[in-house]
């Protein structure tokens, strides 16, 4: 846990909906700034796990030094999943987006251009954020000022992320962890981010392997030809290879090319500049979660 800041809570003042006082019950941000900047771009960092889990590790601290390398300050969002289902997860995403925006001054970050990046089920999250922010569809019951700021990014990157909430398409782990055994038709098509997509759809990057043995690539397949449906920026990369869920996936060399087209993707369109410091160097993945931190994405202890 060396070199992890301090968490910042959502919800200091009471947790919308919460199940009990634990650090169960407790999302909150880990905001990774960098020594020298390069950009006053920032990018909030959604991990995966099914909405059962936080994958914080690969997915969340180890994206945030990546971007710290390359001078971009980064928040890594500790959000909560089962017991909790729709909308908690979606209400804490928007929150920290709106957050990060609020503190923007304190931060030193720009809050016009704070992205999006998140994987496999945090991906349907980030997806969530850029497709839904507008409608209120995971409305505060009862909303503060930073409630009333904006929750949409200014683009997003999607990492073999879930899209599709429904089946066959969807990660059927993910839509049971968030909607329920018996989710509503009408939930499940309203949650399937490719059916939100719009003109105002932020810019968007999306890696994903086309013989994804747990999410299918279909999920990436659909947002992207809903993208380019509606004339959104964006740009697509699929690999000819079988994995889920190896963030930058440092240790299989056919896949660790897929940083370096994201940095160059960040550069095209103007969120770091051409000089920007180098990303690190492919590294092996840290473990999923953390030993010895607490928090809402937290695995349940082994069955002894």
């Amino acid at each position: 846990s060396a070199g992890i800041p301090q968490p910042v809570y959502l919800w200091p003042n009471g947790v919308p909906g919460a199940l009990g006082h634990s650090e169960a019950d407790l999302p909150r941000l880990y905001p990774f700034l960098p020594k020298q900047r390069s950009t006053s771009t920032a990018v909030l960092v959604i991990a995966g796990g099914g909405y059962q889990i936080v994958a914080i590790g690969h997915e969340g601290f180890q994206i945030a030094h990546w971007l710290n390398a390359q001078g971009i300050p980064a928040f890594v969002l500790d959000y909560r999943v089962t017991p909790y289902q729709y909308p908690a997860p979606m209400q804490d995403g928007e929150r920290a987006m709106r957050l990060i925006r609020a503190h923007a001054a304190d931060y030193g970050i720009d809050p016009n251009r704070l992205g999006v990046w998140g994987f496999s089920a945090g991906g349907h999250l980030a997806s969530s954020i850029g497709s839904h922010c507008d409608q209120d569809t995971s409305p505060i019951p009862q909303p503060d000022a930073i409630d009333k700021i904006s929750c949409r990014p200014a683009f997003m990157i999607l990492a073999y992320p879930v899209i599709g909430m429904t089946p066959p398409v969807t990660h059927m782990g993910s839509l049971g962890f968030l909607l329920g055994e018996h989710p509503d038709p009408a939930l499940e098509h309203n949650l399937s981010n490719q059916y939100q997509v719009s003109d105002k759809t932020p810019p968007t990057f999306l890696f994903a392997t086309s013989f994804d043995p747990t999410v299918p690539v279909q999920n990436s397949l659909d947002f992207y030809q809903a993208l380019l449906a509606h004339h959104v920026p964006s740009e697509a990369h699929f690999y000819d290879y079988s994995n889920h869920g190896c963030g930058l996936c440092g240790s299989i060399e056919p896949l660790s090319t897929w940083p370096a087209l994201l940095r160059k993707w960040l550069v095209q369109l103007g969120w770091i500049p051409p000089d920007a410091p180098p990303p690190p160097p492919p590294a092996p993945n840290l473990p999923t979660w953390i030993p010895g931190l607490k928090g809402p994405g937290e695995p349940a202890p082994a069955a002894q």
